[in-house]
């Protein structure tokens, strides 16, 4: 699997999308929510009795829902947690590659610096 820093912060920014998309989408739900409750609680004030079925149905499906999108934020969390924890190893790697790298800057750097200075030493 070849992951790139960009196709991880490309795979993050969707994420955080979804992740708004689906706080709004609670959001909806939870104003649902209390526009039927303020319904419910206005019919009975008026003395208005209301089907115990479609009180029912409401209720479960305002379930649903809630329960899609609690499921649909899990998935989202593990997906966001796996390109997190990704994205650390892969900075991780890039510093001991960059240490490396360094090391071997420096070890080529001295190797030439030691190399000329005997030839400098002869000529004189």
């Amino acid at each position: 699997m070849s992951c790139t820093i960009e196709k991880i912060l490309t795979d993050a920014k969707t994420l955080l999308e979804r992740l708004r998309e689906h706080d709004a989408a609670a959001e909806s739900l939870v104003d649902q929510s209390a526009a039927l409750h303020r319904r419910v609680a206005a019919m009975r004030e008026a003395g208005a009795v209301l089907p115990e079925q479609e009180i029912e149905s409401q209720i479960d499906r305002i379930c649903e829902m809630g329960a899609v999108m609690r499921r649909a934020v899990q998935v989202d969390d593990n997906q966001f947690c796996k390109i997190q924890e990704k994205l650390a190893q892969l900075e991780l790697e890039n510093k001991e590659l960059r240490e490396l790298l360094s090391i071997s800057s420096e070890s080529l750097q001295v190797g030439k610096e030691s190399s000329v200075a005997p030839e400098a030493q002869t000529i004189r």
